[in-house]
């Protein structure tokens, strides 16, 4: 049964850069059916963080920002917590809860972006397998 994160996690993932417009975000989410871009912020060692169609709606549309003239960078949240692709499933899932998001990085033990996951993966992943106790 296939209950890590490593088989559910999507990759390769959507990255964007932190001076990119909000406008360029949107464009690429929507066109890609996604709701979340990671935001390479990487100078030396690999550092990530997250848009995702929450941050738009509450810091653009809800604040009536312009996004042709906002940098992710000013919206994204940064540095993100990221998880790993041998976790379980409900593993990441209590991680998930916890910390209160729908979307986390995967990352290698090099701390190299490897895949996301997402609350909807992990619905997904209970109605294909179940959730036994050994999840």
């Amino acid at each position: 049964m296939q209950n890590k994160v490593r088989d559910w996690m999507s990759h390769p993932v959507v990255v964007i850069d932190p001076d990119s417009s909000v406008s360029y975000a949107l464009t690429l989410m929507r066109r890609r059916n996604i709701h979340s871009l990671i935001v390479d912020v990487t100078e030396d060692n690999p550092a990530y963080g997250i848009v995702t169609s929450t941050d738009i709606r509450d810091k653009i549309i809800a604040e009536d920002r312009n996004p042709a003239e906002t940098q992710i960078r000013e919206i994204m949240t940064a540095p993100v917590i990221t998880g790993e692709p041998d976790w379980s499933l409900k593993e990441c899932s209590v991680k998930m809860q916890k910390l209160g998001i729908h979307h986390m990085p995967i990352t290698d033990k090099d701390g190299v972006l490897i895949g996301l996951i997402s609350a909807t993966d992990i619905f997904k992943a209970a109605e294909e397998i179940g959730w036994g106790t050994s999840a």
